[in-house]
């Protein structure tokens, strides 16, 4: 039982109210830092850690708004003095603030040794070769290409009587296949699953793989064409 019992309790309220008057300053004064350094570093996340005689001072931050700012004593223990989690305690606290104009010192050192570091880079560039001819021909053996794989998928349809079908052989090792729609091809695929569309809905071949493999599409050819001969259906040849 406490009846009769009078104890006097020390409120804490002025000394939270003071912490919580400090560290909101600091975040404020360490915002500025931390716009300062998403400038500078070119993203909206990022930490830098800055060194000073009484230890080391790591802030991070997200879209330049301060995640938190981490004092480490060469003493040992670390504070949060800004954090999205609870307050720091008050003496702890009051041992980090009284290294924080070094902090700021070292983050202005920082900046200041990167100005000109940028001043004697080069911006005259040299003059960019365009790719206007290679793509031109590119352009016009992959658009034959297509040519002859409509006519191909066309005899194929005009055989089959179905819409769909494909047409695969091999040549010089390697599987070639023509999927078509009705008379029209869909695509021509060198090399399985993974391969090489020399023909397809989407964005076309490199200029090195048509030319790697144009040669080839001839002896693709005269594998369909061989294929119709055995046939033995009124379809007519295809030639290059």
């Amino acid at each position: 039982m406490t009846e009769g019992v009078d104890f006097d309790v020390a409120s804490a309220e002025e000394i939270a109210g003071r912490r919580d008057e400090v560290v909101a300053a600091v975040t404020d004064h360490a915002g500025t830092v931390a716009r300062e350094l998403a400038l500078l570093q070119g993203g909206d996340y990022g930490q830098e850690t800055f060194k000073t005689n009484a230890g080391k001072w790591t802030l991070k931050y997200e879209a330049g708004a301060v995640q938190y700012l981490r004092f480490k004593g060469k003493a040992g223990g670390e504070t949060y003095v800004v954090s999205s989690q609870q307050p720091p305690d008050p003496d702890e606290l009051a041992t980090a603030m009284r290294d924080y104009d070094a902090f700021v010192r070292a983050y202005n050192e920082f900046v200041r040794s990167k100005e000109g570091v940028l001043d004697d880079v080069e911006t005259d560039f040299p003059a960019v070769e365009s790719t206007d001819t290679v793509v031109s021909e590119r352009d016009r053996v992959v658009g034959r290409i297509r040519e002859v794989t409509d006519v191909m998928a066309g005899e194929l349809h005009r055989y089959n009587g179905v819409d769909y079908g494909t047409f695969t052989a091999r040549v010089n090792g390697k599987r070639w296949e023509l999927k078509r729609e009705e008379s029209r091809a869909s695509y021509l695929r060198v090399g399985g699953q993974g391969g090489t569309y020399l023909v397809s809905q989407y964005e076309p071949p490199s200029a090195p793989d048509v030319r790697e493999l144009a040669d080839d599409f001839r002896d693709f050819v005269a594998a369909f064409n061989e294929h119709v001969d055995e046939l033995e259906a009124d379809l007519g040849h295809v030639s290059l």
